[in-house]
C-alpha cells in the first residue's frame, strides 16, 4: 500500500510538472535534441581545416571530395537544425539528419566502436520521435476525419524511438564492484525498461531526464578543461550527444508512449 501511495503521489507530481510546462516542454525537447547536430555543425565551420585533412588522411579520397563532405555536414547539420526550430519541413529535415548520422558513423569508423555505434542509433530514436510529432500536428488540422490506420505508423515510430534512445543508458553502466555503482545500475536498468515496454512511461522517462542530467553536467563538465587538451573536445562530444538523448525523453514526456505500449494497452483491460 505504501508503494502503491509512493508511486501515485510521484505520478501527481509528473502531471504538475505536464500541465504547467506543456507548453514549452515540446520547444524545449526540440532544442536539446538538435544541440548536437546544432554543436558539430558550428564545429565544422570553425574546424573547417582540421576535419577536411582528417577525411583526405583516413579515406585518401583528395581535397575536393573532403571539401564537400565537410561541407555536406556543415549545411546539412545546421540547415536541419534551423528547419527544426522553425517548425518547417521537418520530416525533411529529420530525414537529412538522419542521412548525416549514416554518413558519420561510415565517415569516423563508428561502425565498429560499439559505444558510439549505440549513441548514434539512440540519436535516431530521438529523430523518429521527432518526426512522430510532425505526424501528430499534421493530424491535428483534420480532427474530424478518422485517422486510425494513419496514427499506426506514428505509434510503430514512437516504439521505435523508445527503444533506441535507452540504447544511451546502455553506454552509462558501470560494472564497479561497489555499492554505489550497483545500485545506479539497477535504478537505471529499471527506468530503461519501463520506457522501453511503455509502463509508467512519462514519470520513467522523466525520471531518466533529471538523472541523465546530472550524470551530464558531473561528468561531462567540458567547461572545466582547457579547450586545447584533447578531453575537452571527448568531453563536449558526449555533452550534447547525451543533451540530444535528454530531448528525445522529453519528447517522450510530452508526446506519451503511443498506441504500441503497456500504458495504452491498460486502457483496455
Amino acid at each position: 500500500m505504501a508503494h502503491n501511495a509512493m508511486m501515485s503521489n510521484a505520478e501527481d507530481v509528473a502531471d504538475q510538472f505536464l500541465r504547467v510546462t506543456k507548453q514549452y516542454l515540446p520547444h524545449a525537447a526540440r532544442l536539446c535534441l538538435i544541440s548536437t547536430f546544432l554543436e558539430d555543425g558550428i564545429r565544422m565551420w570553425f574546424q573547417w581545416s582540421e576535419q577536411r585533412d582528417y577525411i583526405e588522411a583516413t579515406w585518401g579520397c583528395g581535397y575536393f571530395l573532403a571539401a564537400c563532405f565537410v561541407l555536406l555536414n556543415l549545411v546539412g547539420q545546421i540547415g536541419g537544425c534551423v528547419l527544426i526550430l522553425s517548425r518547417n519541413f521537418v520530416q525533411y529535415a529529420c530525414c537529412g539528419l538522419f542521412g548525416i548520422i549514416a554518413l558519420q558513423t561510415i565517415a569516423y569508423s563508428i561502425l565498429w566502436d560499439v559505444k558510439f555505434l549505440m549513441r548514434n542509433l539512440a540519436l535516431g530514436g530521438g529523430l523518429l520521435l521527432l518526426l512522430a510529432e510532425g505526424r501528430q500536428e499534421g493530424r491535428s488540422m483534420f480532427a474530424g476525419v478518422p485517422s486510425v490506420r494513419e496514427s499506426s505508423p506514428k505509434q510503430y515510430m514512437q516504439l521505435g524511438g523508445r527503444i533506441l534512445l535507452v540504447l544511451m543508458f546502455m553506454t552509462l553502466l558501470h560494472f564497479d564492484p561497489n555499492l554505489i555503482s550497483i545500485l545506479q545500475n539497477l535504478v537505471g536498468t529499471a527506468l530503461i525498461v519501463l520506457v522501453a515496454v511503455g509502463f509508467k512511461t512519462k514519470l520513467a522517462a522523466l525520471t531518466l531526464v533529471l538523472w541523465l542530467f546530472c550524470i551530464n553536467v558531473y561528468f561531462n563538465a567540458f567547461w572545466n578543461v582547457p579547450a586545447y587538451k584533447p578531453m575537452h573536445d571527448f568531453l563536449k562530444y558526449d555533452f550534447f550527444q547525451t543533451l540530444s538523448v535528454i530531448g528525445g525523453l522529453l519528447l517522450v514526456v510530452a508526446l506519451g508512449p503511443g498506441g504500441v505500449s503497456m500504458d495504452e494497452k491498460k486502457k483496455e483491460w
